[in-house]
């Protein structure tokens, strides 16, 4: 089992980038998929249809959620990774430093770059375009 760690900077403040975690529209507008997820306590979510799925176990609002989480090319035999997404000031925006536990190692390298190609990027276009509009 690996740890992902990641510290990605944003022109959207802490609570913005919050929002756009756990709100289903917003997040699916975002990475350009489809997201089921919402910031109850205890709820199952699931994004890129079921390709990644878990539970959110802690909501700080605007600070910090922290999730049971796998993905779905991972062996039966793995367990959950838990994943903490901790949201703070940085420059004149935000940041998000993402934690990613008991990351199976045979899928260490796809996850770690999965969060690049398929948040952290789009993400950044997705907030340019919502402040030019």
């Amino acid at each position: 089992m690996k740890i992902i760690h990641q510290t990605v900077r944003f022109a959207a403040s802490p609570r913005e980038l919050f929002d756009l975690y756990l709100d289903a529209k917003q997040h699916a507008a975002a990475i350009g998929g489809k997201a089921a997820i919402s910031r109850k306590v205890g709820a199952r979510f699931s994004i890129f249809v079921g390709g990644l799925r878990g539970k959110t176990l802690v909501v700080v609002p605007h600070r910090m959620i922290v999730q049971s989480w796998r993905a779905d090319s991972w062996k039966p035999g793995d367990t959950d990774s838990i994943l903490t997404l901790l949201f703070s000031e940085a420059g004149r925006g935000g940041q998000i430093e993402l934690i990613q536990a008991n990351v199976p190692a045979h899928t260490y390298a796809l996850i770690d770059e999965g969060w690049r190609t398929h948040y952290w990027t789009p993400w950044k276009k997705y907030l340019t375009a919502r402040r030019t509009h």
